[in-house]
């Protein structure tokens, strides 16, 4: 007698329970690193921590940070919950959101580098390569539009810290609205501090082998978090790609974000699109609003990350999470909301493809410009002019 399709469901969902108490851990973990890189850094840098990070002292060069260090990654995910334990430990605010900016620009490689899949096939890889490009040339487009007005009025740092004030009632020395997860991480990271500084080391030495161990821990969580949400989301995921990214730029916008949520990387919603985009379910324009939407998706982790936080620098962690979220969600209002803006990515997207067809050699030379020599190229000219 054969199971109904309400049955079967049933089945599949209980047999899946190790699956997800695997991830209720390693979320735990992913808090437990954040707080121990947090903990690295007081120690290590004590009173200097701005004197630590000196060396990406300006913008430019904090973007380019961002962007290098996702591209080699492959996991903004990974990048913002580090830049979040960052701020943790001392880092400015102010050179802590262009990292963010550059985070999402260097995301974009992935789905790039998916298309060349369909390399082969004419048509097909024109229709992928301009669906991954448009993700990237709208994310470049956001650093261009918005990193300039940050620099001159500090607009997002001063939405995140509004944002934060509220979250955290006013007070800025306490996580009154996230007490709970403080008893549950500090534990484990002061069991941490207490063993190395045990076994000898100095204090500077111990917080350089907490921030190295919880970095390690977060490039684990992310990415065994994501193999296993992989596995038990990806064919729902797929379920909703079909219904709901070709229903208009909401519902794509919508989708996009949920999906993201479930799976917590932009990475493998924007490259699951990809495919289907080269096979032509979906056009372009149906594409481009489910990577946007997957832009404000990823913020979840980072968010996430936050509440690991505690003490004197716990509203900063917090506020550098939430100017990613209002940075990613003001894209889409400014730039897709803005019918003049909204279609040069799409153009761009679609005049690289072009060119790509005629010769392969434009995708080496787009990937290595984009993501690895521009970014040298700025670094090289904010410091000839002084920053």
């Amino acid at each position: 007698m054969s199971l109904t399709i309400a049955e079967t469901r049933k089945v599949a969902t209980s047999s899946n329970w190790p699956q997800w108490l695997m991830i209720a851990a390693l979320v735990y973990l992913l808090l437990v690193a954040v707080a121990t890189i947090g903990s690295g850094f007081k120690a290590a840098a004590g009173n200097q921590a701005e004197e630590l990070f000196a060396f990406a002292n300006n913008p430019i060069t904090a973007v380019v940070i961002g962007t290098v260090a996702t591209a080699l990654i492959q996991s903004s995910s990974t990048v913002t919950s580090i830049i979040v334990g960052l701020v943790a430990g001392g880092l400015p605010v102010s050179i802590a959101i262009p990292m963010v900016m550059g985070a999402n620009m260097g995301t974009t490689i992935t789905n790039t580098i998916v298309s060349l899949g369909h390399m082969r096939r004419g048509e097909e890889f024109r229709r992928a390569f301009a669906a991954a490009t448009v993700h990237d040339f709208f994310n470049l487009f956001s650093v261009i539009v918005f990193l300039p007005l940050e620099i001159m009025f500090g607009f997002l740092e001063k939405i995140g810290k509004y944002l934060a004030g509220l979250m955290l009632g006013g007070d800025p020395m306490s996580m009154k609205g996230f007490n709970f997860i403080k008893p549950l991480v500090k534990p484990p990271v002061e069991m941490l501090q207490d063993t190395f500084t045990g076994i000898g080391l100095s204090e500077t030495v111990a917080g350089i082998v907490l921030i190295v161990l919880g970095i390690a821990m977060i490039f684990f969580v992310i990415t065994y978090i994501g193999k296993l949400l992989k596995v038990l989301m990806v064919g729902r995921a797929k379920e909703i790609l079909h219904s709901a990214v070709g229903r208009g730029p909401f519902s794509g916008i919508v989708s996009g974000t949920a999906i993201t949520v479930l799976v917590q990387s932009s990475s493998t919603t924007t490259s699951l699109i990809v495919p289907l985009a080269g096979s032509g379910v979906f056009s372009l324009r149906q594409v481009y609003p489910f990577t946007l939407g997957a832009n404000i998706g990823t913020c979840i982790t980072a968010l996430l990350a936050a509440t690991a936080i505690s003490g004197a620098n716990a509203v900063f962690a917090l506020q550098v999470a939430l100017v990613h979220l209002s940075y990613n969600m003001l894209g889409v209002v400014v730039i897709y909301g803005l019918p003049f803006l909204r279609v040069i990515p799409i153009r761009l997207a679609e005049g690289l493809a072009a060119l790509a067809i005629r010769r392969k050699l434009y995708v080496a030379l787009y990937i290595g410009l984009v993501f690895f020599v521009v970014p040298g190229g700025l670094i090289g000219s904010s410091r000839s002019m002084g920053w």
